[in-house]
C-alpha cells in the first residue's frame, strides 16, 4: 500500500494509491495517527500536486557512511559503531520543491536514501521488535554541503539547512527494506545505483540503534545512508531520487544570492 499526501486546493489531505486507476483515494486524516479509514472521494494522480509525505513532528535522524563504497568515494573508513547526525523537520521538503543552496556554500552533493517512517513513541527497541514501531518507507535525498561538511568538524551546518532533505513521492506501508534498489539521476543522467542489500547495517539494527539514543515519536524519519555515487548538483538542475517499492521523485535546484 502506497499513501501519499496531496493538495488540490488549500488544505493537504492524504490519500491510498490506486494503481490501476492512478488515482489516490481520500482519507479521513494523517493515517498514522488517525488510521486508514477512506472517505471514498477519488482524485486522479494527474490533477493533484504531491507533498512530502510525512511531516516529522520532531526529527530525521540520518545515518553515514553506511555503504562501504560510498565510504571509500570520500576517503573514509566504515566506522565501528553507526554515524549518526540529526536534521531539523524544517529541512523536509517534497517533490518539485526546489532545493535552494545555501549562499554560504559552493559544493552540494546529492544522496539518495531509503528512509525508515516511524509509527509511535518508542525507546530502546530491541532488533526483534523494530517492526512493531515502523509506519513505513519513503525516499529521500540527504542534500549536503560537502565543503562545510568538511570544514566545520561536525555535520549541523552541512546537513541541516532549509531544503536539505526531499522526501516522497509516497509512504510505502508493506515493503521489505532488505533489497530495494536506491538510484539517483541528474538532468536524466544516473548517478546513483545500489541497492539495500549493500548496507553495512540493516534497518532493524539501525532502528534499535537509534533508539537507544533518542526517544522516537511518530512521523521521525531515519535515514539509512546512501550507496556510493554521490556528486555535485548546481543551479538549473533537476535532482531525481527512486527508490524501489516506493516510486521516483525530483526537485530543481535553485540559489538565492
Amino acid at each position: 500500500m502506497r499513501i501519499a499526501r496531496f493538495i488540490t486546493g488549500e488544505n493537504p489531505q492524504y490519500g491510498v494509491l490506486d494503481e490501476e486507476a492512478d488515482e489516490l483515494v481520500a482519507l479521513k486524516g494523517d493515517p498514522i495517527y488517525g488510521g486508514l479509514d477512506t472517505t471514498g472521494q477519488r482524485f486522479p494522480v494527474a490533477d493533484v500536486r504531491l507533498l512530502s509525505p510525512v511531516i516529522p513532528r520532531s526529527k530525521v535522524i540520518g545515518i553515514g557512511r553506511n555503504y562501504a563504497e560510498h565510504a571509500a568515494e570520500l576517503g573514509n573508513e566504515v566506522p565501528e559503531e553507526p554515524l549518526t547526525f540529526l536534521k531539523p523537520n524544517t529541512s523536509v521538503i517534497g517533490p518539485d520543491d526546489p532545493i535552494v543552496l545555501p549562499r554560504w556554500t559552493r559544493s552540494v552533493h546529492h544522496e539518495a536514501e531509503l528512509a525508515v517512517v516511524i509509527s509511535r513513541l518508542c525507546k530502546d527497541v530491541p532488533e526483534e521488535k523494530v517492526d512493531q514501531v515502523i509506519f513505513g518507507y519513503t525516499a529521500a535525498n540527504d542534500v549536503t554541503a560537502r565543503d562545510v561538511q568538511s570544514t566545520d568538524g561536525q555535520w549541523t551546518r552541512a546537513k541541516g539547512f532549509d531544503t536539505s532533505c526531499p522526501i516522497g513521492p509516497y509512504l510505502t506501508l508493506d515493503l521489505d527494506p532488505s533489497d530495494l534498489a536506491v538510484r539517483c539521476r541528474v538532468d536524466g543522467e544516473l548517478r546513483q545505483d545500489g541497492r539495500t542489500s549493500q548496507m553495512v547495517r540493516d534497518v532493524p539494527s539501525l532502528v534499535a540503534y537509534v533508539s537507544s539514543m533518542f526517544t522516537l515519536l511518530p512521523g521521525d524519519l531515519i535515514l539509512t545512508g546512501t550507496p556510493a555515487g554521490v556528486g555535485p548538483i548546481d543551479v538549473g538542475q533537476r535532482v531525481e531520487v527512486e527508490v524501489e517499492g516506493i516510486g521516483a521523485f525530483s526537485n530543481p535546484v535553485l540559489r538565492r544570492d
